[in-house]
């Protein structure tokens, strides 16, 4: 039984870890919470649905074909709705934010009703595995593998490439990075690009997972996202990965030890419980002002 909850909770965990990574990569080099992150999320899901029920395309090309969709996305809303702010105040940039994510939910809901849709039955074949006691199905083990694959993926472009020294250069100072020749527009499209090609992926496992995809769905998966990318140390890509997990695992044994109806308070009560412990999140850096 707690390895059957365990297993349910790092697959849910996981798909918050892939939308909480979005989150901190765009605060950690421009400081700006992205509250439109979510609907891309949302667009992610209902691009690989469109993909997979209308297209009858396989669902990895699917997959792959709403991940590119989404980054495009994030790199035109970043240019349309956040680059002519960026010397703007924070609450400009943060009433933008949630501008363009009433703006998306709301074209979703044009385009595709109020009304869940479903993947179809044959989009990934579902079976179960027994394993000491517990039923873990290969769609678990999907969303478990693309993950931590992207997750893998995600940490060698940061640590390995130019580009993610460039990003982490724009990170640590952006003023010294843009005198140094770094192209600082260049940088946070690429981070924008990232970060919204993975949360296109979790909004395509998330959809498969409940298959059910809906304009509202961003809603609570990136406030709890956020949450995770907040517990973790908002900034920190390790972190984000890290608080994602947590808040999956908490939440999936909150609902077997008989709290479901306050499954989307658990993740914010654990939250509030962490910073007031540790403001930065457990994995964030103490930010030092110079006076």
């Amino acid at each position: 039984m707690l390895f059957q909850q365990l297993i349910n909770g790092v697959a849910l965990g996981s798909t918050y870890a892939l939308i909480a990574l979005g989150y901190t990569m765009v605060y950690g080099i421009i400081t700006l919470i992205n509250f439109a992150h979510g609907e891309i999320f949302m667009a992610g899901a209902f691009i690989g649905l469109l993909m997979v029920s209308v297209f009858k395309l396989n669902f990895f090309v699917a997959m792959i074909i709403a991940m590119v969709f989404c980054m495009v996305l994030g790199v035109v809303i970043e240019r349309i709705a956040y680059r002519p702010l960026r010397k703007s105040s924070r609450l400009s940039a943060l009433i933008s934010a949630i501008g363009v994510s009433i703006f998306l939910s709301t074209l979703a809901q044009m385009i595709f009703g109020a009304d869940a849709k479903g993947f179809p039955e044959n989009a990934f074949p579902v079976q179960q595995i027994h394993v000491g006691g517990a039923d873990i199905s290969t769609l678990q083990l999907l969303i478990i593998g693309v993950s931590a694959s992207l997750m893998i993926a995600l940490e060698f472009i940061v640590q390995k490439t130019k580009i993610g020294k460039a990003m982490r250069a724009t990170s640590e100072d952006y003023n010294t990075a843009a005198l140094m020749g770094i192209n600082v527009n260049m940088v946070i499209s690429f981070t924008f690009a990232i970060g919204s090609a993975l949360a296109a992926a979790g909004g395509v496992l998330v959809g498969l997972l409940y298959n059910a995809v809906s304009f509202n769905m961003g809603l609570m998966a990136g406030l709890k996202a956020f949450a995770a990318a907040v517990l973790g140390g908002i900034g920190s890509i390790p972190g984000a990965m890290l608080g994602g997990l947590l808040l999956g695992v908490t939440e999936v044994f909150g609902v077997a030890a008989g709290y479901s109806s306050y499954r989307d308070a658990i993740a914010f009560a654990i939250l509030v419980l962490v910073l007031l412990v540790r403001p930065t999140g457990l994995m964030g850096r103490k930010i030092q002002k110079k006076v």
